[in-house]
């Protein structure tokens, strides 16, 4: 019986479809329905945007901009932690998760990052200008569309969250249970 030492290691699971798809606006429905299932989510969402989540003229960033490699913001309702990353060759998904606190998590779920080897949502709708086939991949465990396809693949409707978050959590419970197998 093998087992499994890395006990840190917290499920993910990507959303991917093309942009204007409708990502974002599905987890925005979806992540306040898992919570309903007490399902602790922590998010990684890619941007290809040189992004800053700090502001010009606060002092936080002033002090970045001065030459702290790692700045971390904190208030009572929250912190956020910046680490400055112009060496580093591409994102790396593994360790990004790897950054979460694993204790206080149930599931990351992945905006983006779609070329990842990672069990995946694929996200598609007829109006856009690519054939659902260009989103597949082996990593792919279900399509939520907006209409019928002929993939091999569970199809769910990308208008109903609730069947989302119903999906999301059966595969969770699958990832908890074959864990606790190991």
């Amino acid at each position: 019986m093998s087992h499994n030492f890395d006990d840190t290691t917290l499920p993910i699971l990507g959303i991917t479809a093309y942009s204007g798809t409708g990502k974002t606006t599905l987890l925005k429905q979806v992540i306040p329905l898992l919570r309903q299932q007490h399902i602790r989510v922590g998010l990684i969402k890619h941007t290809h945007h040189n992004m800053d989540v700090d502001k010009p003229g606060k002092d936080s960033y002033e002090l970045r901009k001065a030459g702290a490699v790692q700045t971390l913001v904190a208030s009572q309702q929250r912190w956020a932690l910046m680490t400055e990353t112009p060496d580093l060759p591409a994102l790396d998904l593994h360790y990004l998760a790897s950054r979460f606190d694993a204790n206080s998590l149930d599931l990351i779920l992945v905006e983006g990052f779609k070329q990842e080897s990672i069990p995946k949502i694929a996200l598609y709708r007829d109006d856009l200008y690519h054939t659902v086939d260009e989103i597949l991949d082996p990593h792919v465990i279900a399509i939520a569309s907006n209409i019928p396809l002929a993939a091999p693949l569970p199809q769910l409707d990308i208008n109903k969250p609730e069947q989302v978050t119903a999906f999301i959590t059966e595969w969770l419970y699958s990832q908890k249970s074959r864990e606790d197998l190991l």
